[in-house]
């Protein structure tokens, strides 16, 4: 494959590392960082029968902190039935817990809120606040809070009794308090484009992040099987929020299923913030398989993952693709300019990457199995790892024949030009390393002595 380098104008961080799958078996995934500084995690268990809370100083750790229930379906009533996509919010000194619950038997799901009092919200005492009256009985979930210039808002989904065709719009109305709307809610979003409509024509699932002047408002689609997907509503901090002409819809998803990378129905997401607080993190759901046997709601197995979000130049928000199983990718920059990355491709070198066109697997150790040795492996056509021939640098499918392995590793040493950066030599070639070459090209370039600044800047790249 050729190798080549393209600006790529994104607004960068510090690389962030996690290891998916985050958990098995929770839907519907609600992290967030506290002002205490440790993360809480809640999300949907498969039984459908009770909220859970995990706690722990590192997103990573969340995968296997302990689980304490702090509420469990009831006998009969509100809260019988099913217990879907809970999410964790301080408001104003207390925790609230906005879930769906259904009522055994029936078909009626409905926004409920549970309120805690304790710093703690896995010891904390709980109450509950009752359903959320909007302006109709009809069935409503997903709820999540966010505030704009003061005002506290609440989103949600609920079908709208003058579009019984459909099974939920999603809403926006301000609170009077934590369990209670103000004034009349407004639909921002209708499942009215044909992606939003497959199996089942849902808005749901929405997620706020505000950033550069912006809300950017996330939302999944579709039924929750392989065609379960992410859409984005963009509204100006500045702008009425409660017209609808305020928000703009995208009419493609932004997140989507990916036979590469082999993840199916990518959904229902939440965002936090990095342990360095420099990075957004995404959080959503998806499976590692694309058939299903019958309902995907009987099907126990979305599982919680988190990823870095990217930002672009321009202010708004770059997904990318769901990422590969296992260590989540980083893009490498260039020392000499901060718009040019290490990127990969199979067809013209000339045009503008995406943004996993430019991310990359560190594979440790390397495909050597050498110690101390790393792999760079791509992002969008996973098992195809950077390798070396001669001074030449290609991506090539993984192969356990020849030398592959060897001309395939690197080892990842500090900045030749600047200790904050990193440059990687090749393992079976001391003192050669990956190097920005001309007109764009990558080579495999003597640099280890090189006592030219420039030389040694060509080879030191900043993770990101």
């Amino acid at each position: 494959m050729a190798l080549g380098y393209i600006p790529q104008p994104v607004a960068g961080s510090p690389a962030v590392s996690y290891t998916n799958t985050l958990a098995e078996k929770r839907a519907d995934p609600f992290i967030v960082k506290h002002t205490d500084g440790w993360y809480y995690f809640t999300a949907t268990v498969p039984e459908f029968d009770k909220i859970v809370i995990r706690r722990a100083q590192t997103i990573q750790a969340l995968g296997s902190a302990a689980e304490t229930t702090i509420w469990k379906r009831k006998a009969s009533g509100v809260g019988s039935g099913q217990v879907w996509a809970p999410e964790l919010h301080f408001i104003d000194g207390k925790w609230y817990v906005y879930v769906a619950l259904g009522v055994s038997g029936q078909w009626r799901i409905r926004a409920f809120v549970l309120e805690g009092t304790g710093t703690n919200p896995l010891t904390a005492s709980w109450t509950e606040k009752g359903i959320i009256k909007t302006n109709w009985d009809t069935f409503s979930l997903d709820t999540t809070t966010f505030v704009v210039n003061g005002t506290r808002y609440l989103a949600w989904a609920q079908q709208e009794p003058s579009r019984t065709d459909e099974n939920s719009s999603l809403m926006l109305a301000p609170l009077q308090n934590p369990w209670t709307i103000r004034g009349t809610a407004i639909a921002i979003s209708r499942p009215t484009l044909s992606w939003e409509r497959i199996g089942y024509k849902v808005n749901e699932g929405p997620a706020v992040i505000q950033r550069n002047g912006k809300i950017f408002l996330t939302y999944s689609a579709s039924a929750t099987d392989y065609n379960y997907c992410m859409g984005l509503l963009t509204a100006s901090a500045s702008s009425d929020l409660m017209n609808p002409a305020s928000w703009s819809k995208q009419s493609a998803p932004i997140f989507v299923s990916n036979a590469d990378t082999n993840q199916w129905g990518p959904g229902h997401n939440s965002f936090t913030v990095s342990e360095d607080g420099q990075s957004d993190v995404m959080v959503y759901h998806d499976r590692g398989y694309k058939e299903i046997k019958g309902d995907p709601l009987n099907d126990p197995n979305r599982r919680t993952r988190v990823q870095k979000l990217y930002w672009k130049a321009d202010g708004t928000p770059d997904f990318g693709i769901p990422v590969p199983d296992g260590v989540t990718p980083v893009r490498l920059r260039s020392y000499g300019s901060a718009n040019t990355y290490l990127r990969y491709t199979s067809s013209n070198a000339n045009s503008a990457p995406s943004l996993p066109e430019t991310q990359f697997r560190l594979v440790s150790p390397g495909l050597s199995g050498a110690a101390g040795t790393v792999s760079l492996e791509s992002t969008s056509k996973p098992g195809n790892f950077l390798r070396h021939s001669g001074t030449q640098l290609r991506f090539e499918a993984k192969s356990t024949s020849g030398n592959f392995g060897a001309e395939a590793s690197f080892v990842q040493r500090e900045g030749l030009a600047d200790a904050k950066g990193v440059s990687f030599e090749a393992a079976d070639k001391a003192g050669y390393y990956i190097q920005l070459g001309n007109s764009g090209s990558l080579v495999l370039a003597d640099v280890g002595a090189a006592e030219d600044a420039s030389q040694r800047g060509l080879a030191t790249f900043y993770l990101e």
